[in-house]
């Protein structure tokens, strides 16, 4: 039996724990078994239809699920009315960018194109048998039912899903797949269903990111979005604070840029479908949703949101202390009173709802962990403000009530989670960066899996929200880049609980288990006892590009677990941030890479009895290191950034290198700290975020 500290998030989709991963040694579906499932067996195989396949939505879906079906022999057809314009060529550059020239072309080749006059299916389409509509018409129901009606009438049986903005299923008569934008790259697919269906299993098996969510109005995403949107419009009406400039407070303090994105979506489709979300909710749920005059004006219209630049005037004019806190009462507010909404209907595990607002509607933080970070009274109190600017929205929709649960575990670990099967614990993060949200819930875990006699751990991914690990959120930076005390403070904290996973379990097993592992997500996985790698896995340390020194030991402790030969493949890594292969790492950065069965039986074996076959554990000197190369044979760098970010890593390497492990933590710290504060980290990708961030 499996206990968890809260649901994983897997099991949502009827997957199992992620303990069964481990200990069945296999993953809980194959790709090549769902597409058998849902498209028939090779012979027979059926194809996937997009209608609408020349919009927005259908043809960046069109070119992420063809790039990922083509290998199994699923044609897509692409169905579209004869007057729209071509959506699936301009595609092309970009497929290859992402793919190369050779599979773009075989993903090109897979799609087959046809043209209907809205109401007749092409005659040529049953020849390729479909199996799954993925529709992606206008958002107008009574279209939208037709459509599917002749589907159902030529082709019974058809799996037939909407990619709607906002119409329930309740409403369409079919299930939702509503897909997060950018519609090419974004994994994320809010599902509704009555059970997890091979449909959605299969977009997990392919890499793919589906979430279920309830059957309420716009689900969750676009409760989010749009709201922001609306919240926006509502503090230019009071403010009369040009558009532009609104979505830089509002970048400042939420995350995104609302009013640039539905100009780079495209007005004309992004207007309407924000106005029709807002308009169906307020029918449901009253003022709070209203859209404002200027919405449906551009609904109209087609303008767009921001001018041209050379008609955007350069305003320095800041907001003072009182003026940001009523900001954040017209933002945060109806925020906040929105999500009050989405937990009283249980739109959606709170991991999920959390995860929606970051990886759909970029939020720099989740809704759920901002409100747990400013606690329950503070977000109360804002709504409460919100409410006396508009009155009108707050006679509906407010469930103060549901943030007395902001102490249970659901709450409190939204991007970790911690299992055990009483013998080995289970530890997996699902936030593809680290922050000091993380750190914290990583903290509790630790803490659980002890409470509860756990002595052996595993570490890694949580096979579903987080595809890859990518390193430290940069942002969590931008608080050192003028206090060296704050860098310190952060890089000790980090570093501190990483040790936690080498010092305090008997055995600790690191897995990368996704497509990427950099930065200070690998930092945090080399403190446990041995790690592994899925072969296909990149790793890398692309500090000294960004530039900043590693603050969470990577610049002594691979080092510590390397043989002194390998110690010039480790200084590369630091100095040139070109990553590896995981397959060309074992030895000298991992301990053991191969395909993901043999992996995950690897792993299972080193957690219950500490050793596995074909690994060999790397131990770890603790004493002083001496000799470690300068010269590896690097190229001459020509950027001045690179040159003081390699000089800079280059003396945290030796200096925490050269002394023994108890001193290096506070060194190695010291250093990071001290590099952030110089101009040149200040010049770089962070201090340039920051400046274009924080700096309104």
């Amino acid at each position: 039996m499996t206990t968890s500290m809260r649901q994983s998030t897997l099991e949502t989709l009827g997957l199992g724990s992620v303990t069964d991963i481990f200990r069945k040694g296999k993953l809980p579906v194959d790709a090549g078994d769902m597409v058998d499932r849902v498209f028939g067996a090779p012979g027979q195989r059926g194809s996937l239809v997009i209608s609408g396949a020349n919009g927005i939505v259908g043809s960046g879906k069109m070119m992420q699920l063809t790039a990922r079906l083509e290998p199994f022999g699923v044609r897509s057809i692409s169905l579209s009315r004869a007057r729209t314009a071509d959506g699936i060529g301009p595609q092309y550059p970009g497929l290859v960018q992402a793919l190369g020239k050779e599979r773009a072309d075989r993903v090109m080749g897979n799609i087959i194109r046809m043209t209907y006059d809205g109401t007749t299916l092409p005659t040529d389409l049953k020849q390729w048998q479909p199996r799954v509509l993925l529709e992606a018409i206008p958002e107008i129901l009574a279209i939208k039912k037709a459509h599917y009606k002749v589907f159902r009438e030529t082709f019974p049986g058809i799996e037939i899903r909407s990619v709607t903005s906002g119409f329930p299923s309740a409403e369409l008569g079919v299930g939702v797949l509503h897909p997060a934008f950018p519609h090419e790259t974004n994994k994320v697919w809010e599902t509704v269903e009555e059970t997890p269906s091979d449909v959605t299993r299969l977009l997990w098996a392919l890499g793919l990111i589906p979430v279920p969510v309830s059957d309420d109005w716009s689900f969750v995403l676009d409760v989010l979005f749009c709201g922001l949107i609306l919240a926006g419009l509502r503090y230019h009406r009071v403010s009369n604070m040009p558009f532009w400039k609104i979505d830089k407070y509002i970048r400042k303090f939420v995350g995104p840029n609302p009013f640039r994105a539905l100009d780079a979506i495209g007005s004309r489709g992004a207007n309407f479908l924000t106005r029709s979300c807002l308009h169906h909710l307020s029918e449901k749920y009253g003022a709070l949703f209203r859209p404002t005059p200027e919405l449906d004006e551009r609904q109209q219209t087609d303008q767009s949101w921001y001018p041209p630049n050379h008609f955007r005037p350069v305003v320095n004019w800041r907001m003072n202390d009182q003026e940001s806190d009523e900001f954040l009462d017209w933002i945060q507010g109806p925020l906040f009173q929105m999500t009050s909404l989405i937990l009283h209907e249980q739109r959606g595990h709170l991991a999920h709802v959390n995860a929606i607002g970051e990886a759909c509607a970029q939020f720099r933080q989740g809704i759920l962990a901002v409100i747990r970070s400013v606690g329950a009274d503070a977000a109360i109190k804002r709504v409460e403000a919100f409410h006396r600017l508009a009155p009108e929205a707050g006679t509906r929709c407010w469930y103060p009530a549901v943030f007395e649960q902001l102490n249970s575990p659901e709450w409190q670990q939204l991007y970790v989670n911690a299992e055990h099967d009483e013998a080995v614990g289970v530890i997996t993060l699902s936030r593809e960066t680290y922050n000091s949200d993380v750190d914290i819930e990583l903290n509790r875990a630790i803490d659980w899996l002890k409470a509860e006699g756990i002595a052996n751990v595993i570490v890694t991914g949580d096979f579903h929200l987080s595809t890859q690990m990518v390193g430290a959120d940069t942002s969590e930076l931008f608080c050192a880049l003028d206090d060296e005390a704050e860098g310190r403070r952060v890089s000790e904290t980090w570093s501190r609980t990483a040790r936690r996973l080498n010092d305090e379990f008997a055995v600790s097993v690191g897995f990368v288990n996704g497509k990427r592992c950099l930065g200070a997500s690998l930092e945090l996985l080399m403190h446990c006892h041995t790690l592994v790698a899925v072969e296909n896995a990149i790793l890398g340390m692309p500090e000294v590009t960004l530039p900043v020194v590693p603050g969470m030991e990577g610049c002594h402790w691979p080092f510590r677990k390397a043989n002194r030969t390998q110690w010039p493949k480790l200084v590369r890594l630091l100095l040139d941030g070109v990553p590896v292969k995981a397959k060309d790492a074992v030895g000298w950065l991992i301990d053991y890479s191969g395909p993901m069965a043999e992996s995950l039986d690897r792993v299972w074996s080193l957690a219950t009895t500490g050793g596995a076959t074909g690994v060999s554990m790397r131990p770890l000197d603790e004493g002083m290191l001496k000799d470690i190369p300068v010269d590896v044979g690097l190229a001459a760098s020509d950027n001045p950034l690179t040159v003081s970010a390699r000089k800079a890593i280059m003396a945290s390497i030796r200096s925490s290198c050269g002394v023994p492990l108890s001193e290096a933590f506070g060194i190695q710290a010291r250093h990071q700290a001290g590099f952030t504060v110089t101009s040149c980290c200040r010049k770089g990708s962070i201090g340039t975020d920051h400046a274009k961030t924080m700096l309104v």
